[in-house]
């Protein structure tokens, strides 16, 4: 082994170190989304509200509410998340069906999946994926200690998943949908369930899936479309914004154009600021910044899995896995859909595009797992160590 080997082995088995890799890539994410968000934005923001800060402003309002918010979660103690998380399949029930009642649902391109609040409007699906990871903890923590008791993990999750992805499609939010079901794939990995169940599971998902989009015209041409977008027949139609994606990440090559000189965002590029913002930072930051982003994310996921492997208990072992595996499942799938090789599905990428409740959420999902590494003792020592010399 090299010195320089041995040098990152070393770094990459310190707990305390976890701790800063998850802090670092989070806080550089978020600084350079709301960059992002606001070049992404900013002609959108002047044709619809007046000023080119508008939809910037709003997410860094946000985020200013969130990480407090965060920090007062990483602080709470393992007995007050286990008295919540009994509740979180109750109250992931309540949001998606609350957003049916006429006058506070709220549609947004044909998906009525907000809470019309008249000041804010929030997507309550976004907080379903945080609160069912807690609920499905909180049962596997206990299957786990309860050694004399035999459960089917598969019938103790499917039930509560199956209810909230039914209320989620209701809303016509296949994107959402879809992430809640590949977080109860991973957890029922992470739990130990056998492949081949494994496998029956992904393939009724599946079939669902493919259920969602052969019964829908709308879903199906999206589906379709992103194996040829510049296809003639649908240029000009489904394959308008992946086509535009690519042509983004196309013309910014190795460095970019620059920040704020993207061309897709005067109006080529629909959703430019969510879903679609990888292709404006590979249009403007070139292949550096998305390489960056990768990185960023990638070093993010590995640690909150890293401080999962540390954890004391199994609830907060299981909350960590599905945190990370939340957040890196997202993340392929909205890059897979800007590079074109994932159909449209309609999420964002976590920490950088615009969108308050979807920042909220995974700020203090992360607060969590920040609240998890801090009750680490090692970690707790490193920290007072350094803080004490200082």
């Amino acid at each position: 082994m090299t010195t320089k080997t041995a040098k990152s082995a070393r770094f990459l088995n310190k707990p305390v170190n976890h701790f800063y890799m998850m802090i670092i890539s989070t806080s550089v994410l978020v600084v350079l989304g709301l960059i992002m968000v606001f070049s992404a934005s900013s002609i959108h923001a002047i044709d619809t509200k007046g000023y080119a800060f508008a939809v910037a402003l709003r997410q860094f309002i946000f985020l200013a509410a969130g990480v407090p918010f965060a920090i007062a979660l990483a602080t709470r103690p393992a007995e007050f998340w286990n008295r919540f998380a009994k509740f979180g399949l109750a109250i992931s029930l309540v949001l998606v069906t609350v957003v049916m009642i006429p006058g506070v649902g709220k549609e947004v391109n044909g998906n009525r999946n907000w809470i019309d609040l008249k000041v804010v409007d929030i997507q309550p699906g976004e907080f379903t994926k945080f609160l069912l990871i807690l609920w499905a903890a909180y049962l596997l923590a206990r299957k786990e200690s309860a050694e004399k008791i035999k459960f089917n993990v598969i019938l103790l999750l499917a039930p509560g998943f199956a209810l909230v992805i039914l209320g989620i499609l209701r809303g016509r939010d296949l994107g959402t949908a879809a992430v809640v079901a590949a977080i109860f794939s991973a957890l029922l990995f992470v739990s130990g369930v056998d492949l081949r169940k494994m496998g029956s599971v992904a393939a009724v998902l599946f079939l669902g899936l493919a259920i969602g989009i052969v019964t829908s015209d709308y879903r199906r041409a999206r589906f379709l479309v992103f194996l040829d977008p510049f296809d003639p027949n649908d240029y000009k139609n489904f394959g308008w914004q992946p086509a535009h994606s690519l042509l983004g990440l196309a013309t910014g090559g190795v460095f970019g154009v620059g920040l704020g000189g993207s061309r897709q965002k005067w109006g080529n590029l629909p959703e430019a600021h969510t879903d679609f913002i990888y292709s404006v930072i590979g249009e403007e930051l070139g292949l550096v910044g998305t390489l960056g982003v990768l990185l960023l994310l990638g070093t993010l996921v590995y640690s909150i899995f890293r401080i999962a492997l540390r954890a004391r208990d199994p609830f907060s072992r299981y909350v960590c896995a599905g945190v990370g595996a939340w957040i890196g499942i997202q993340s392929i799938l909205n890059i897979g859909t800007a590079i074109s090789v994932l159909p449209v599905v309609g999420v964002t990428l976590p920490l950088v595009s615009y969108g308050g409740s979807a920042l909220l959420t995974t700020i203090c999902a992360l607060g969590f797992v920040a609240g998890v590494a801090l009750r680490d003792t090692e970690v707790k020592k490193e920290l007072v160590q350094r803080f004490a010399k200082k």
